[in-house]
């Protein structure tokens, strides 16, 4: 399926469509500094609102001038909303903590609570300069009900309205021209239900967005693979023109499968994290050009293990 775009615009060049973007979550991907990922020839970071809002502020990341000089990046750059982050915190341990229309507050420790509303959001991400900023969205944990799963699409709207405004404002007060502004994305959320899915992604689009994301738990209950139902849903509803992205979607196959249903970005902690633990990706195949992506299985895992202390050959020949 074609989506017509065919290039995501950067600050410094344009990037090919599909594209694949690691986790930064702190600015910085584990055990790796920017040269080293420039040298893998990856073309840009996904990097967390929630932790550099918490750990630098708005106001210092404003005096950097943004991320990416933090992080000594020239490639591309997306910033995610920070929601997911905080309200799976909220969810997993509510005491005085809550999530309202207003926003979502955390209670971090007894002498630090930490808030977080759309218009917060969308100003620290415009203030680490991205090239993507995400809306804020609520989300529902696996298994919720369908009067759940509708409060958390009325929400999403709700501060998808305010995300816009807000990110308009700043365009206008910070004099961005539309050339030079950073795309915006709309997150469908509506759980496993399909009309839930379809009708928030109606009126995202008509509150007017550069694409939409693939909200919520991308995989099926209990282990059972990937939601392949909502992801040929979204591909359907999303209008020819816009980003379709998959938010968290990392496995090589999940990613393969997305990109012919027309997704055209990536991002996930997947394979940065599995590598970290010693479970690496092989493709079969000498050579990069022949990696056949039309086999069920194109790759295999590999630990490397004591049995290749000493081998200096490389992991993959691909």
């Amino acid at each position: 399926m074609d989506m017509s775009r065919k290039t995501f615009k950067t600050a410094n060049g344009e990037i090919k469509l599909p594209i694949f973007f690691p986790d930064a979550t702190r600015g910085v991907i584990r055990a790796l500094d920017s040269e080293d990922i420039k040298a893998t020839k990856t073309p840009g970071f996904l990097v967390n609102t929630y932790h550099l809002l918490h750990d630098i502020g708005e106001e210092s990341m404003k005096k950097y001038g943004g991320v990416r000089r933090l992080m000594n990046w020239k490639g591309g750059l997306i910033t995610d909303s920070g929601g997911f982050q905080l309200m799976s915190l909220v969810k997993k341990c509510p005491g005085d903590s809550s999530i309202s229309d207003k926003g979502i507050v955390f209670r971090l420790s007894k002498k630090t609570t930490v808030k977080l509303t759309p218009e917060d959001s969308i100003r620290f991400q415009m203030a680490m300069k991205p090239d993507m900023v995400v809306v804020l969205d609520d989300f529902t944990t696996p298994g919720a009900s369908r009067s759940a799963a509708l409060e958390s699409v009325e929400r999403t709207i709700l501060w998808a309205k305010r995300s816009k405004a807000e990110f308009l404002r700043i365009c206008e007060a910070e004099e961005i021209s539309l050339d030079k502004r950073p795309y915006i994305l709309g997150v469908i959320q509506g759980d496993r239900h399909l009309d839930l899915r379809r009708e928030c992604a109606k009126r995202l689009i008509e509150i007017g967005f550069d694409g939409l994301g693939y909200g919520g738990w991308p995989m099926l209950p209990d282990g059972a693979g990937f939601d392949w139902e909502i992801a040929k849903l979204l591909a359907e509803v999303t209008p020819k023109g816009y980003f379709l992205y998959g938010l968290g979607v990392g496995k090589p196959e999940d990613v393969v499968g997305c990109v012919k249903l027309g997704f055209n970005i990536f991002d996930c902690v997947l394979p940065t994290r599995d590598a970290r633990h010693e479970r690496l990706y092989d493709y079969d195949a000498a050579l990069v050009e022949e990696i056949d992506l039309r086999q069920s299985k194109f790759y295999h895992y590999f630990t490397p293990g004591e049995k290749y202390k000493h081998d200096l050959s490389p992991v993959s020949q691909a």
